[in-house]
Protein backbone atom coordinates (compact mmCIF):
# COMPACT_ATOMS: atom_id res chain seq x y z
CA UNK A 1 0.00 0.00 0.00
CA UNK A 2 2.94 2.33 0.69
CA UNK A 3 5.34 0.31 -1.17
CA UNK A 4 8.31 3.17 -1.52
CA UNK A 5 10.81 1.01 -3.70
CA UNK A 6 11.11 -0.83 -6.97
CA UNK A 7 10.43 -4.48 -7.08
CA UNK A 8 14.00 -5.13 -7.90
CA UNK A 9 13.81 -9.47 -6.64
CA UNK A 10 10.11 -10.00 -7.34
CA UNK A 11 10.28 -11.40 -11.05
CA UNK A 12 7.44 -13.72 -10.46
CA UNK A 13 5.27 -10.93 -10.67
CA UNK A 14 2.77 -10.15 -13.48
CA UNK A 15 4.82 -7.29 -15.64
CA UNK A 16 1.83 -4.97 -15.09
CA UNK A 17 1.74 -5.61 -11.44
CA UNK A 18 5.24 -4.73 -11.42
CA UNK A 19 5.06 -1.48 -13.32
CA UNK A 20 2.33 -0.58 -10.96
CA UNK A 21 4.54 -1.19 -7.57
CA UNK A 22 7.58 0.49 -9.32
CA UNK A 23 5.23 3.78 -10.56
CA UNK A 24 2.98 3.91 -7.01
CA UNK A 25 6.40 3.83 -5.24
CA UNK A 26 7.87 6.25 -7.40
CA UNK A 27 5.42 8.30 -6.61
CA UNK A 28 4.93 8.08 -3.00
CA UNK A 29 8.92 9.05 -2.85
CA UNK A 30 8.22 12.04 -4.82
CA UNK A 31 5.14 12.95 -2.91
CA UNK A 32 6.75 12.37 0.91
CA UNK A 33 4.62 9.52 2.50
CA UNK A 34 4.87 9.56 6.50
CA UNK A 35 2.37 7.17 7.37
CA UNK A 36 4.54 6.61 10.97
CA UNK A 37 4.32 10.06 11.71
CA UNK A 38 1.02 11.26 10.97
CA UNK A 39 -2.07 9.74 9.26
CA UNK A 40 -3.41 12.85 8.29
CA UNK A 41 -0.45 13.44 5.53
CA UNK A 42 -0.26 10.26 5.08
CA UNK A 43 -4.12 10.31 3.38
CA UNK A 44 -3.26 13.14 1.43
CA UNK A 45 -0.12 11.40 0.04
CA UNK A 46 -2.18 8.38 -0.49
CA UNK A 47 -5.04 10.40 -2.96
CA UNK A 48 -2.15 11.85 -4.75
CA UNK A 49 -0.56 8.94 -5.28
CA UNK A 50 -3.54 6.53 -6.34
CA UNK A 51 -4.97 9.00 -8.22
CA UNK A 52 -3.69 7.89 -11.80
CA UNK A 53 -4.81 4.64 -11.43
CA UNK A 54 -8.37 5.94 -10.58
CA UNK A 55 -8.45 7.54 -14.63
CA UNK A 56 -10.51 5.96 -17.30
CA UNK A 57 -12.54 2.88 -17.25
CA UNK A 58 -16.37 2.08 -17.43
CA UNK A 59 -18.58 5.37 -17.92
CA UNK A 60 -21.37 5.67 -15.37
CA UNK A 61 -25.09 6.06 -16.30
CA UNK A 62 -25.22 7.84 -12.69
CA UNK A 63 -23.53 8.74 -10.16
CA UNK A 64 -25.48 10.07 -6.79
CA UNK A 65 -24.24 10.48 -2.85
CA UNK A 66 -26.51 10.43 -0.14
CA UNK A 67 -26.19 10.43 3.26
CA UNK A 68 -26.87 7.33 5.79
CA UNK A 69 -27.22 7.88 9.55
CA UNK A 70 -25.21 5.57 11.86
CA UNK A 71 -24.44 5.21 15.51
CA UNK A 72 -21.57 7.46 14.94
CA UNK A 73 -22.89 10.22 12.88
CA UNK A 74 -24.20 10.32 8.75
CA UNK A 75 -21.76 8.48 7.16
CA UNK A 76 -21.35 9.52 2.78
CA UNK A 77 -22.14 6.69 0.46
CA UNK A 78 -21.62 6.96 -3.53
CA UNK A 79 -23.58 4.89 -5.77
CA UNK A 80 -22.54 3.79 -9.05
CA UNK A 81 -25.37 2.98 -11.57
CA UNK A 82 -24.07 1.55 -14.86
CA UNK A 83 -27.08 2.02 -16.64
CA UNK A 84 -30.68 2.67 -16.90
CA UNK A 85 -32.83 -0.26 -15.80
CA UNK A 86 -34.58 -0.35 -12.73
CA UNK A 87 -34.24 -1.93 -9.50
CA UNK A 88 -30.93 -3.52 -10.01
CA UNK A 89 -29.08 -5.72 -7.53
CA UNK A 90 -26.60 -4.19 -5.80
CA UNK A 91 -22.81 -4.81 -4.11
CA UNK A 92 -22.32 -2.70 -0.95
CA UNK A 93 -18.22 -2.19 -1.25
CA UNK A 94 -15.74 -1.41 1.55
CA UNK A 95 -12.41 0.20 0.65
CA UNK A 96 -9.22 -0.89 1.71
CA UNK A 97 -6.62 0.98 3.17
CA UNK A 98 -5.31 -0.49 6.80
CA UNK A 99 -8.10 1.41 8.15
CA UNK A 100 -6.49 4.14 8.15
CA UNK A 101 -6.20 5.42 4.81
CA UNK A 102 -8.02 5.73 1.18
CA UNK A 103 -11.50 7.01 0.12
CA UNK A 104 -14.33 6.49 -1.96
CA UNK A 105 -12.21 8.75 -4.68
CA UNK A 106 -8.97 6.19 -4.37
CA UNK A 107 -11.55 3.28 -5.12
CA UNK A 108 -13.61 4.85 -7.77
CA UNK A 109 -12.90 2.58 -10.68
CA UNK A 110 -12.90 -0.51 -8.53
CA UNK A 111 -16.51 0.32 -8.02
CA UNK A 112 -17.07 1.40 -11.09
CA UNK A 113 -15.31 -1.79 -12.70
CA UNK A 114 -17.52 -3.86 -10.36
CA UNK A 115 -20.73 -1.95 -12.05
CA UNK A 116 -20.64 -2.21 -15.40
CA UNK A 117 -19.14 -5.97 -15.69
CA UNK A 118 -21.53 -7.37 -12.86
CA UNK A 119 -25.01 -4.79 -14.52
CA UNK A 120 -25.40 -4.27 -10.96
CA UNK A 121 -24.97 -0.89 -8.75
CA UNK A 122 -21.95 -0.92 -6.77
CA UNK A 123 -22.35 1.70 -3.13
CA UNK A 124 -19.25 2.88 -1.72
CA UNK A 125 -19.14 3.51 2.38
CA UNK A 126 -16.76 6.71 3.07
CA UNK A 127 -16.71 5.31 6.99
CA UNK A 128 -14.45 6.60 9.83
CA UNK A 129 -11.07 6.02 9.71
CA UNK A 130 -8.68 4.96 12.01
CA UNK A 131 -6.89 5.63 14.78
CA UNK A 132 -9.33 9.08 15.11
CA UNK A 133 -12.06 6.09 15.02
CA UNK A 134 -11.25 2.64 16.51
CA UNK A 135 -13.07 -0.34 16.23
CA UNK A 136 -15.91 -0.65 16.18
CA UNK A 137 -16.91 2.53 14.84
CA UNK A 138 -16.48 1.08 11.04
CA UNK A 139 -17.64 -2.10 11.31
CA UNK A 140 -21.26 -0.60 12.89
CA UNK A 141 -20.99 2.21 10.33
CA UNK A 142 -20.86 -0.37 7.79
CA UNK A 143 -23.70 -2.44 9.35
CA UNK A 144 -25.91 0.97 9.31
CA UNK A 145 -25.48 1.26 5.71
CA UNK A 146 -26.47 -1.97 4.78
CA UNK A 147 -29.26 -1.88 7.27
CA UNK A 148 -30.24 1.75 5.34
CA UNK A 149 -29.76 -0.03 1.91
CA UNK A 150 -32.20 -2.81 3.01
CA UNK A 151 -34.64 -0.84 3.99
CA UNK A 152 -34.66 2.24 1.68
CA UNK A 153 -33.81 -0.06 -1.19
CA UNK A 154 -37.57 1.21 -3.09
CA UNK A 155 -36.38 4.82 -3.04
CA UNK A 156 -32.31 4.14 -4.38
CA UNK A 157 -34.47 2.31 -7.12
CA UNK A 158 -32.34 -0.91 -5.68
CA UNK A 159 -33.81 -4.31 -5.16
CA UNK A 160 -33.42 -5.08 -1.62
CA UNK A 161 -33.54 -9.39 -2.18
CA UNK A 162 -30.23 -9.13 -4.30
CA UNK A 163 -28.16 -7.72 -1.97
CA UNK A 164 -24.11 -8.05 -1.92
CA UNK A 165 -20.86 -6.89 0.44
CA UNK A 166 -17.52 -6.85 -0.26
CA UNK A 167 -14.39 -5.52 -0.02
CA UNK A 168 -10.66 -5.34 -0.39
CA UNK A 169 -7.80 -5.90 2.43
CA UNK A 170 -9.21 -4.00 5.73
CA UNK A 171 -12.55 -3.46 3.67
CA UNK A 172 -12.96 -7.21 3.34
CA UNK A 173 -12.78 -7.57 6.85
CA UNK A 174 -15.15 -5.00 7.46
CA UNK A 175 -17.31 -6.79 4.77
CA UNK A 176 -16.85 -10.27 6.87
CA UNK A 177 -17.33 -8.45 10.52
CA UNK A 178 -21.00 -6.73 9.54
CA UNK A 179 -21.94 -10.23 7.78
CA UNK A 180 -21.31 -11.65 10.96
CA UNK A 181 -23.15 -8.89 12.96
CA UNK A 182 -25.83 -8.79 10.80
CA UNK A 183 -26.53 -12.86 10.94
CA UNK A 184 -25.89 -12.57 14.85
CA UNK A 185 -28.59 -9.89 15.02
CA UNK A 186 -30.81 -11.89 13.22
CA UNK A 187 -30.58 -9.83 9.75
CA UNK A 188 -28.30 -12.33 8.06
CA UNK A 189 -31.36 -12.42 5.32
CA UNK A 190 -30.23 -9.12 4.01
CA UNK A 191 -27.37 -10.48 2.57
CA UNK A 192 -27.03 -12.68 -0.79
CA UNK A 193 -23.41 -12.65 -1.24
CA UNK A 194 -19.80 -11.27 0.04
CA UNK A 195 -16.46 -10.47 -1.59
CA UNK A 196 -13.78 -10.50 -0.56
CA UNK A 197 -10.09 -9.47 -2.04
CA UNK A 198 -7.20 -9.89 -0.15
CA UNK A 199 -8.30 -9.77 3.07
CA UNK A 200 -7.27 -9.00 6.62
CA UNK A 201 -8.69 -11.48 8.39
CA UNK A 202 -6.53 -12.35 11.03
CA UNK A 203 -3.55 -10.83 13.36
CA UNK A 204 -1.41 -13.51 12.97
CA UNK A 205 0.77 -13.91 9.62
CA UNK A 206 1.62 -16.64 7.81
CA UNK A 207 6.22 -16.89 8.07
CA UNK A 208 6.19 -18.36 4.93
CA UNK A 209 4.32 -15.23 3.80
CA UNK A 210 6.38 -12.64 5.70
CA UNK A 211 9.47 -14.25 4.30
CA UNK A 212 8.17 -14.51 0.56
CA UNK A 213 5.79 -11.22 0.64
CA UNK A 214 6.04 -9.49 3.48
CA UNK A 215 9.03 -7.21 2.56
CA UNK A 216 9.16 -4.03 -0.26
CA UNK A 217 9.04 -5.86 -3.31
CA UNK A 218 5.59 -6.33 -2.52
CA UNK A 219 2.70 -3.90 -2.16
CA UNK A 220 2.27 -4.63 1.56
CA UNK A 221 4.81 -5.11 3.70
CA UNK A 222 4.61 -7.01 7.28
CA UNK A 223 5.33 -4.16 9.32
CA UNK A 224 3.08 -2.15 7.59
CA UNK A 225 -0.15 -4.86 8.29
CA UNK A 226 1.47 -4.76 12.01
CA UNK A 227 0.71 -0.97 11.81
CA UNK A 228 -2.42 -0.75 10.84
CA UNK A 229 -3.84 -3.38 13.10
CA UNK A 230 -1.87 -1.09 16.12
CA UNK A 231 -4.14 1.95 14.68
CA UNK A 232 -7.08 0.20 14.14
CA UNK A 233 -7.95 -1.62 17.77
CA UNK A 234 -8.78 0.28 20.59
CA UNK A 235 -7.37 -2.00 23.09
CA UNK A 236 -5.95 -5.53 24.06
CA UNK A 237 -8.62 -7.64 23.91
CA UNK A 238 -9.92 -6.31 20.67
CA UNK A 239 -7.38 -8.78 19.56
CA UNK A 240 -9.14 -11.51 20.57
CA UNK A 241 -13.07 -9.94 19.32
CA UNK A 242 -14.11 -12.07 16.22
CA UNK A 243 -15.61 -9.60 15.09
CA UNK A 244 -12.02 -7.06 14.85
CA UNK A 245 -10.53 -10.20 13.95
CA UNK A 246 -12.75 -12.54 12.08
CA UNK A 247 -10.58 -15.55 11.29
CA UNK A 248 -11.71 -15.94 14.83
CA UNK A 249 -15.57 -16.15 14.38
CA UNK A 250 -18.24 -19.07 14.14
CA UNK A 251 -18.39 -18.77 10.62
CA UNK A 252 -21.92 -20.66 9.96
CA UNK A 253 -24.87 -19.31 8.43
CA UNK A 254 -23.36 -17.07 6.22
CA UNK A 255 -24.19 -16.30 2.51
CA UNK A 256 -22.02 -17.58 -0.43
CA UNK A 257 -18.56 -15.94 -0.70
CA UNK A 258 -15.83 -15.19 -3.34
CA UNK A 259 -12.20 -14.72 -2.27
CA UNK A 260 -10.02 -13.34 -4.86
CA UNK A 261 -6.60 -14.09 -3.49
CA UNK A 262 -3.19 -12.86 -4.76
CA UNK A 263 -0.53 -15.50 -4.72
CA UNK A 264 2.38 -12.94 -3.81
CA UNK A 265 0.71 -11.41 -0.81
CA UNK A 266 1.73 -11.38 2.84
CA UNK A 267 -2.05 -11.88 3.15
CA UNK A 268 -2.38 -14.43 1.04
CA UNK A 269 -2.61 -17.70 3.57
CA UNK A 270 -5.25 -15.83 5.73
CA UNK A 271 -7.52 -16.03 2.69
CA UNK A 272 -6.73 -19.74 1.73
CA UNK A 273 -7.51 -20.30 5.96
CA UNK A 274 -10.42 -18.51 5.61
CA UNK A 275 -12.14 -20.32 2.85
CA UNK A 276 -11.26 -23.43 4.81
CA UNK A 277 -13.02 -22.41 7.53
CA UNK A 278 -15.94 -21.23 5.49
CA UNK A 279 -16.04 -25.03 3.88
CA UNK A 280 -16.34 -26.25 7.51
CA UNK A 281 -18.79 -24.51 8.29
CA UNK A 282 -20.78 -25.04 5.42
CA UNK A 283 -20.96 -21.92 3.32
CA UNK A 284 -20.70 -21.92 -0.18
CA UNK A 285 -17.42 -20.62 -1.63
CA UNK A 286 -15.44 -19.73 -4.30
CA UNK A 287 -12.28 -18.80 -3.82
CA UNK A 288 -9.41 -18.13 -6.88
CA UNK A 289 -5.80 -17.39 -6.64
CA UNK A 290 -4.37 -15.23 -8.94
CA UNK A 291 -0.54 -15.89 -9.96
CA UNK A 292 1.37 -13.45 -10.30
CA UNK A 293 -0.10 -10.71 -8.37
CA UNK A 294 0.15 -9.11 -4.88
CA UNK A 295 -1.98 -7.02 -2.81
CA UNK A 296 -3.97 -4.43 -4.35
CA UNK A 297 -3.40 -5.79 -7.94
CA UNK A 298 -7.31 -4.72 -8.63
CA UNK A 299 -5.97 -0.85 -8.83
CA UNK A 300 -3.29 -2.02 -11.56
CA UNK A 301 -6.51 -3.25 -14.19
CA UNK A 302 -5.35 -0.41 -16.94
CA UNK A 303 -2.38 -2.18 -17.55
CA UNK A 304 -2.83 -6.01 -15.74
CA UNK A 305 -4.56 -8.82 -17.70
CA UNK A 306 -4.74 -10.35 -14.39
CA UNK A 307 -6.59 -8.16 -13.01
CA UNK A 308 -8.93 -8.00 -16.09
CA UNK A 309 -8.95 -11.36 -15.39
CA UNK A 310 -10.08 -11.15 -11.50
CA UNK A 311 -12.81 -8.82 -12.40
CA UNK A 312 -14.45 -10.62 -15.08
CA UNK A 313 -14.13 -13.78 -12.62
CA UNK A 314 -15.81 -12.10 -10.04
CA UNK A 315 -18.60 -10.15 -12.04
CA UNK A 316 -19.90 -13.40 -13.79
CA UNK A 317 -19.92 -14.99 -9.92
CA UNK A 318 -21.67 -11.88 -8.77
CA UNK A 319 -24.78 -12.22 -11.56
CA UNK A 320 -25.26 -15.63 -10.99
CA UNK A 321 -25.71 -15.34 -7.18
CA UNK A 322 -27.56 -12.05 -7.32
Amino acid sequence: MLNTTSPQTAPNLDPGVRDFIRITGEAYVTHGAGLEKNAVNARLVAEKVRAPWVAGGPVMFSTIEHSVPTPHGDVRIRIYNPDSAANKPAMIYIHGGGWVMFSLDTHDRIMREYAARAGICVIGVDYSLSPEARFPVALEQVVAVVRHVHEQAASLDINPDRLALGGDSAGANLSLSAALSLRDAGAGHMLRALVFNYGAFGIDLSPDDVRKYGGPDYMLTAEEMAYFWDQYLASNPDRSNPLAVPLLADLHKLPPAFLCVPQCDVLTTQSLLLDGRLRSAGVETRTLIYEGVTHSFLEAVSISGVAEKAFNDTAVWLRERL
